[in-house]
């Protein structure tokens, strides 16, 4: 970040603009894997982004992505007790369209989708939240651990635990 960058205001619109353009996509499938909601994770990014722009003159640019992140954690924990109330309906919301393999793949299929679904729900949220932003997201361990505020031991401490979750429920099929 250069010198000029970091004088500016996150009250100008252009400087605004920029972080929202280089933060949203990230912060939603952050937000989306804590939720497991795409809706609520849109829903939470914006607000995010709201509050920042509300507190543009109290918040340096340097801080603008963490007190996005925390905000946006914040809210997150503030809605711990809705989650798997949003989980089951997203699970049970998903709609399959007709293929061309047959009824016995498609059912062993939705078996192991649906029996993924809720090992991936039995984890932790630490430990889902890690796992989804490494193996959906692609993520390294070293920008999970940034974006969680852990050490990259702890990262991969939860991801073993999820991997080991994983693998004693579904390893049957």
């Amino acid at each position: 970040m250069s010198e000029k960058a970091s004088s500016q205001s996150v009250c100008e619109e252009n400087i605004f603009s920029s972080l929202f353009e280089s933060n949203i996509k990230t912060l939603r499938n952050y937000l989306f894997y804590k939720f497991g909601n795409e809706e609520q994770a849109n829903d939470i990014a914006q607000e995010a982004f709201i509050k920042l722009w509300e507190n543009c003159a109290a918040v340096p640019f340097e801080k603008a992505k963490s007190f996005l992140y925390t905000v946006a954690n914040n809210a997150t924990l503030n809605q711990i007790a809705h989650q798997k109330v949003v989980l089951q309906y997203a699970k049970n919301s998903v709609s399959r369209e007709a293929t061309s393999h047959s009824p016995e793949f498609l059912f062993e299929e939705e078996e192991f989708r649906i029996k993924l679904q809720k090992a991936i729900g039995n984890l932790t949220e630490g430990q889902r939240t890690a796992f989804l932003l490494h193996r959906i997201e692609g993520k390294k361990y070293h920008e999970i651990a940034v974006l969680l505020d852990l050490s990259v031991k702890a990262v991969e401490k939860r991801i073993s635990g999820a991997l080991f979750s994983l693998r004693k429920e579904i390893g049957n099929l």
